[in-house]
């Protein structure tokens, strides 16, 4: 049971850190691990093999849409974006996330009275 909520619990930062950087523009995959590899200061790295299946589970919920694109430099790429179910569901995690780290605010708090 513990393994199942820590794996859900995973899932679901990632999912809120995939949904963020589309919520800004459409990106492609690579893009989308950079962008929060950047903005976290490498602190956050996303392998490909946990993005790949979280993009697609993720557009198999509706949360995102993708469309294949060609790059300048002529290569092939799926672009991902939001969709409104995804703004949605967006909403929801920024919410969890925001109770969650209240919460163990609160602990860290405590233990350093």
């Amino acid at each position: 049971m513990f393994r199942q909520k820590k794996i859900d619990a995973l899932q679901g930062t990632l999912d809120l850190l995939v949904l963020t950087t589309l919520s800004r523009a459409p990106a492609h995959g690579y893009a989308i691990a950079s962008h929060i590899q950047g903005v976290s200061a490498e602190m956050l790295r996303v392998e490909e093999g946990s993005l790949y299946p979280a993009l697609h589970r993720m557009e198999q919920a509706g949360w995102i849409a993708a469309e294949w694109a060609v790059t300048d430099s002529n290569r092939r790429v799926r672009i991902y974006r939001l969709t409104r179910s995804g703004a949605k569901r967006l909403s929801e995690e920024h919410v969890k996330w925001q109770r969650l780290t209240q919460g163990v605010g609160r602990v860290l708090h405590y233990a350093v009275e």
